[in-house]
């Protein structure tokens, strides 16, 4: 499931849910409707591509992974994961959701 999300400013967001309704990836804030549908519309293609994925290790040494559209810029991060292993799975997860929403034609 993406749910979109308008904020007190009228900036946009989306957050990519697993099945089970925790979140997988949350994007950055957009300034309208249209670009967040477009970037929504574009996970397909950015899944293939796995230059898309960025794998961080914040100050704490907590691991986190960024998602990128094709110019480089980050879209969305995820949570924070307590090991490496963690958040290659997260990836996993991420890159099955977005199958299974594309499938079902739910992008």
């Amino acid at each position: 499931m993406i749910e979109i999300k308008k904020n007190a400013i009228d900036d946009y967001c989306f957050i990519l849910k697993a099945e089970s309704g925790q979140a997988l990836l949350n994007s950055v804030t957009f300034s309208n409707k249209i670009t967040v549908d477009e970037v929504v519309d574009s996970l397909t293609t950015l899944k293939r591509n796995r230059n898309t994925i960025e794998r961080k290790t914040n100050h704490s040494g907590k691991f986190l992974f960024c998602l990128k559209n094709n110019n480089g810029e980050i879209i969305g991060n995820s949570l924070l994961y307590g090991s490496e292993a963690g958040m290659e799975n997260g990836i996993k997860n991420l890159i099955s959701r977005i199958n299974f929403l594309s499938e079902s034609n739910q992008l």
